[in-house]
């Protein structure tokens, strides 16, 4: 296991600091997130977004009264046949997954939703390397 870093830290204060359904859900997810990549890095930005990278940005989780929102910043491009984004279906980019509380989430479709999420960044900044080398 690696030393937390400051982001880990300010994401597991966020965590304890919200002491209910949409803490134990932000908590659930990162789990999610780490067994899929388990060397992702963990980032804090945006005056307190948590956002988990790889080669880029995966996705942030943000918490609202009403909904924990996992925004992938790829999310648009990404294949979702089990229909996890239910939010931010207009975008060009983007796209999200809104939890309720007591909403279930399908384990194994959103860390391939992940993993997928990594490739496409991994294959963007392949096509950047190879870019600038012509």
């Amino acid at each position: 296991m690696k030393p937390p870093t400051e982001a880990t830290e300010k994401i597991t204060q966020r965590i304890a600091d919200l002491a209910d359904w949409r803490g134990e859900t932000l908590a659930y997810v990162r789990k999610l997130i780490h067994q899929a990549v388990p060397d992702v890095r963990e980032e804090w930005k945006w005056m307190g977004t948590p956002v988990w990278e790889h080669d880029g940005g995966i996705c942030t989780g943000e918490t609202y009264k009403q909904v924990v929102k996992l925004t992938f910043h790829r999310g648009a491009s990404l294949d979702d046949p089990d229909k996890l984004f239910n939010s931010s279906l207009e975008g060009n980019v983007r796209r999200a997954i809104d939890i309720r509380q007591g909403g279930k989430l399908d384990e194994a479709a959103f860390q391939q939703l992940i993993r997928a999420a990594v490739a496409a960044n991994a294959a963007a900044q392949a096509e950047r390397k190879a870019k600038k080398k012509k």
